[in-house]
């Protein structure tokens, strides 16, 4: 993609994520932290999974994508995030500012459709638990994670060319700690009324059919496990899927909220605050919530220790 633009402006200067000087360094440090807990998480959860066959399952090749795209996401996001709190200014180039916008978008919309996926892969374990490893086979699960890059690969591109289309002629500063759409869009001096329907229509797109699937799919899982009779089943039932909901929840809760400040006139302040929650804290908590209460990887990891200490 050519980051081709007739724009004035060749650089951008990223406010960050507060102005307020007391608090630069203590955000510092707890956004440091975060990182380094959300990248040795997501680090220690894929080599588990790569290195111990018993996790070579369907549920745990696409906990493995998953992990994959929030430490991408993640190392996307934060070193500049960090360099805010640092620098007197964060200058980050236009190519770098799109760069930064297209991988951002590449792996929001990746993860919406993993997590789609995985919410499937949970339908077909309760509800055609015979039919799992034809249905859920190899091949499948490839086709679906191809899918998902593939899709999360065209949903950046129109994003992204989206921006490179519009004109930047005055102010370069960007109210937020990232390259964003919302705050760029800001910024232009051309028409932004089709960039703005372009996005909406991409964004309302991308999570009425997950929200649509995903929905679907814990219905007919609610409408097997009430004909469960036994108290075992139905908590082997809840636990298969306890972490998925909880995921989805804070990931499609925090991205719509963030969505709804962003878009509202006057509410870019805001809308970077919550943006936090699923830029940061959601890819630091998923290996936490796939990992603190789940057997496999706890087994896997004794394993793991054990190879390593011999």
């Amino acid at each position: 993609m050519a980051m081709k633009n007739d724009s004035s402006v060749t650089e951008f200067i990223l406010v960050g994520f507060t102005d307020h000087v007391q608090l630069q360094f203590p955000l510092f440090f707890l956004f440091l932290l975060n990182y380094t807990v959300t990248v040795v998480g997501n680090l220690i959860l894929i080599n588990l999974i790569y290195l111990n066959s018993h996790l070579h399952t369907p549920m745990y090749f696409f906990i493995f994508n998953l992990s994959f795209i929030d430490l991408c996401h993640s190392l996307v996001i934060t070193p500049k995030l960090l360099m805010s709190f640092v620098s007197e200014k964060n200058i980050i180039s236009f190519a770098g500012c799109m760069a930064q916008l297209f991988f951002f978008c590449f792996f929001v919309h990746s993860e919406c459709y993993v997590l789609t996926a995985m919410a499937y892969d949970r339908y077909v374990a309760i509800c055609k638990p015979l039919r799992y490893t034809v249905t859920m086979s190899p091949q499948v699960c490839s086709l679906l994670m191809s899918g998902s890059y593939v899709m999360g690969f065209a949903g950046a591109m129109v994003h992204t060319g989206d921006m490179i289309r519009l004109f930047f002629c005055d102010s370069n500063i960007i109210n937020h700690y990232m390259c964003d759409i919302f705050p760029l869009l800001q910024l232009s001096c051309s028409s932004t009324y089709a960039s703005e329907l372009v996005e909406s229509i991409i964004v309302s797109t991308v999570v009425i059919i997950s929200s649509v699937i995903i929905f679907v799919s814990y219905v007919l899982i609610l409408s097997n496990i009430l004909h469960i009779s036994s108290a075992q089943g139905w908590s082997k039932a809840f636990s298969t899927c306890g972490s998925h909901i909880i995921t989805v929840a804070l990931f499609y809760g925090s991205g719509l909220f963030t969505h709804l400040k962003a878009s509202s006139d006057g509410s870019v302040g805001q809308g970077k605050f919550f943006s936090v929650f699923y830029t940061n804290i959601v890819p630091m908590l998923n290996s936490f919530i796939y990992s603190l209460r789940n057997k496999d990887i706890k087994l896997a990891l004794k394993k793991t220790l054990k190879r390593i200490i011999n």
